[in-house]
């Protein structure tokens, strides 16, 4: 499985009461917390001026709702294959009791089940636009970084943080993940 090698920007949602509490949250659909909600207008700082061609979103309330703060006003597109993975029995537990990624949680969905329900969706989106925003969740992130590495393993990106995502090309063979900026903005948007 593989990603088409289009540019695009992920933004994790921002925080709820189950992250603060370091639970697994899956397909348990919270709101954002008051931090959730300001981390996600501080994003707006970078994302609210730019005219996306589109933005692909988890229609979970977390997703859906960092979506609105951080770029009000724009056209959402909400796409079931961007929920987050359903941990079956193990929502709501701590994150430090999660089972490997690539392992199927009791009750849940498959790591392969997972990973193509994503790569559909987020394909769509990169062979229909250029440069879209992407606003889901960590597992999401995780399925991308699996797509373009090869393992899911890494640090867990941060809430609202948008991370600018490129792919390999003819100066370096590799996918590259990075802060979406102020510079990179202007960069490719400005």
């Amino acid at each position: 499985m593989e990603l088409i090698n289009k540019p695009f920007v992920f933004l994790r949602h921002g925080e709820t009461a189950m992250n603060r509490q370091r639970l697994i949250g899956g397909r348990t659909d919270t709101p954002l917390n008051e931090t959730g909600r300001q981390e996600a207008r501080a994003a707006s700082e970078l994302l609210s001026s730019i005219t996306w061609s589109v933005i692909g979103v988890s229609p979970l309330k977390r997703a859906h709702e960092t979506a609105q703060l951080a770029a009000p006003g724009q056209l959402l597109t909400l796409l079931d294959g961007l929920k987050e993975r359903d941990w079956g029995e193990l929502e709501g537990i701590p994150w430090e009791q999660i089972i490997p990624y690539t392992d199927t949680p009791p009750g849940g969905e498959s790591w392969s089940d997972f990973t193509e329900r994503v790569q559909t969706d987020l394909n769509s989106l990169l062979q229909q636009h250029e440069m879209p925003l992407i606003v889901a969740h960590s597992g999401i992130y995780r399925v991308i970084r699996s797509l373009a590495t090869g393992t899911p393993e890494g640090e867990r990106i941060g809430n609202a943080q948008p991370m600018l995502i490129l792919p390999p090309d003819a100066t370096d063979p590799n996918w590259r993940f990075q802060p979406f900026t102020s510079a990179t903005k202007e960069h490719y948007f400005d």
